[in-house]
């Protein structure tokens, strides 16, 4: 049974830092690429960070230079680490491979808050 979690996150003000964890209980889970994803109010989910089973990395314009993506195959986790963060981050984060197998999962995700 698959099973991913998201942790890590809370309410933190503008320019502070958040380090989220995804840990996945997914067989092979060093194969497969990995995205995190958010969801802010009233807005459709968008992807933030990508990491391939290669380690190459990928952002979105928006958090380029302050989101860092990592995993630990060993521990079946992937990272977000987050700085200087804005309230435009403020949203649910989420994670999950990018195979075609999990296109209806979801975990339930971690809310990340910034204020002003």
């Amino acid at each position: 049974q698959v099973e991913i979690v998201e942790s890590g996150g809370g309410l933190v003000q503008a320019g502070g830092s958040l380090r989220l964890s995804c840990v996945a209980s997914v067989i092979n889970f060093s194969f497969f690429d990995w995205v995190w994803y958010r969801q802010a109010p009233g807005s459709q989910r968008e992807w933030v960070a990508i990491i391939l089973s290669n380690t190459a990395t990928t952002y979105v314009d928006s958090v380029k230079g302050r989101f860092t993506i990592s995993r630990d195959n060993f521990k079946s986790t992937v990272y977000l680490q987050m700085n200087n963060l804005m309230p435009d981050d403020t949203a649910v984060y989420y994670c999950k491979p990018t195979s075609p197998d999990f296109n209806d999962y979801w975990g339930p995700g971690t809310q990340v808050t910034v204020s002003s």
